[in-house]
């Protein structure tokens, strides 16, 4: 049995940004037992698993796949990647599989085991457990999962826990390419595989996955490396600026929590309630205490679903006029009032974004106060068609300049527009699904595949 396994992780996400060459050469060059990276997230909304598409340019991603190919071959140990293509969807991993084929081909890599799985769910099997009264559960206080919101939906994407690398590694996988996936498992599955204790597994996961951000000062795209053992979990900047510190390793455990010490995954918990964090050595934090809580019952696998909403156009106006600013809120009502007349009867969402004011926290801002000199205002326009969604953005936003206030004497209007024009902005999805399903088997969702790809195998 192994005594330590150390994971390079180079990218938070995947191709989200270009990773830093020099601190993943410096990593590299320290021989990884393995290369790991999360290439997806619910962050970036809806619209991208709805619409089947990434939000990351293909260069980047290529870019991040052929660092962590070469690396991993040159060296001959194991490269995983989770929720390929932002969503993870069919069509990602596709794109993912893809790459990695054309990348061996074009450096002439001896030949390697390629193993993918997807992670879309067909609605049809939904259905067939909403009929046999399965309870799918809501998450984040959402009610169960009715008929409704299923058939709202475009697509489907459960999260996969560890189960499905650890299936492709026993297949001898050299290179997985993974659909939708806990980020966390995407690193405690090679770790749990060769034995080591599941709390530390998922906890170097929890830590790993944002790669850089867990390191200060603050740098991203910056590689790290994490070291676990059958006793503790290290983790180290790779940057030459950077360090893994008790503040910064501890702060990221507690990312993007809803309660800031418990990690959820298909299986289980991860409680980090009582962890311990001390200072290795300069660039190097170490974490023990960490507790698994395995799953009572069945598996529940995690649901992710998108439904489209319609078509958007974006206007963009500025508002410099003092007076102007001190009633803005007046000002947009007046442009909604307008704006629903002219499209009674039409079924539209229109969203106004004042930047200077609330733009960025809308109604949860607490500074109440405008003390901005001018104000930048977003019109989001959405509609079932794009040209109703055209004018219906166009015609809002217009009557921000239109706006007639009580002391307002001029005639020139007291708003600017970036463009006369609106901007199409993509169909509007929203999030249909965040629930979870009970399973029998981990594996019920997730297809696996291996295939040989490389030098010696006719393209």
């Amino acid at each position: 049995m192994k005594k330590q396994l150390r994971i390079l992780c180079p990218n938070g996400h995947l191709g989200f940004a270009p990773t830093k060459e020099e601190s993943f050469r410096i990593a590299a060059a320290t021989k990884p037992d393995y290369y790991c990276c999360d290439s997806g997230s619910d962050d970036i909304g809806a619209s991208a698993l709805g619409g089947d598409r990434s939000v990351s340019m293909y260069k980047w991603q290529k870019h991040d796949l052929e660092l962590m190919l070469l690396a991993s071959r040159e060296q001959g140990v194991p490269m995983i990647v989770g929720s390929s293509g932002d969503t993870g969807a069919n069509s990602r991993v596709d794109m993912y599989v893809q790459i990695i084929k054309d990348l061996a081909k074009e450096h002439d890599l001896p030949p390697f085991k390629l193993a993918y799985f997807y992670s879309e769910v067909d609605k049809g099997y939904l259905n067939d457990a909403l009929a046999n009264e399965v309870t799918i559960e809501g998450l984040d206080g959402r009610d169960p999962l009715s008929k409704e919101d299923l058939d709202k939906t475009e697509r489907v994407v459960a999260v996969a826990g560890i189960h499905p690398f650890v299936k492709a590694l026993d297949m001898g996988a050299d290179v997985i390419i993974g659909g939708r996936s806990s980020d966390c498992a995407i690193f405690a599955a090679p770790a749990i595989r060769e034995g080591f204790p599941e709390a530390n597994a998922y906890y170097i996961g929890k830590v790993l996955e944002c790669a850089s951000f867990c390191a200060e000062p603050y740098g991203a795209k910056e590689s790290i490396i994490g070291t676990i053992t059958h006793d503790d979990v290290k983790v180290t900047a790779m940057h030459p600026d950077q360090s893994c510190t008790i503040a910064s390793v501890s702060g990221h455990a507690m990312y993007e929590r809803a309660n800031p010490f418990y990690e959820f995954f298909a299986g289980g918990m991860l409680d980090m309630t009582n962890c311990h964090y001390e200072q290795f050595d300069e660039k190097t934090c170490r974490i023990t205490g960490s507790k698994y809580v395995p799953v009572d019952g069945d598996v529940k696998v995690k649901l992710e679903g998108a439904g489209k909403v319609g078509e958007k156009f974006i206007g963009i106006a500025g508002v410099r006029d003092p007076y102007t600013i001190q009633h803005i809120d007046q000002v947009l009502s007046l442009a909604k009032e307008q704006t629903a007349k002219e499209f009674e009867g039409v079924d539209y969402h229109l969203n106004f974004r004042t930047f200077g004011k609330d733009g960025v926290m809308g109604a949860l801002e607490p500074v109440k106060e405008i003390k901005s000199h001018e104000l930048g205002i977003v019109v989001e326009g959405i509609a079932d068609t794009m040209e109703t969604a055209e004018a219906l953005t166009l015609f809002a936003t217009r009557q921000i300049f239109y706006a007639r206030l009580p002391e307002v004497k001029g005639t020139a209007g007291t708003a600017s527009f970036l463009i006369d024009d609106v901007i199409y902005a993509r169909a509007s999805y929203s999030w249909t699904m965040n629930h979870v399903i009970p399973v029998k088997d981990p594996m019920e969702l997730f297809d696996v595949h291996v295939e040989e790809v490389g030098s010696l195998v006719k393209a």
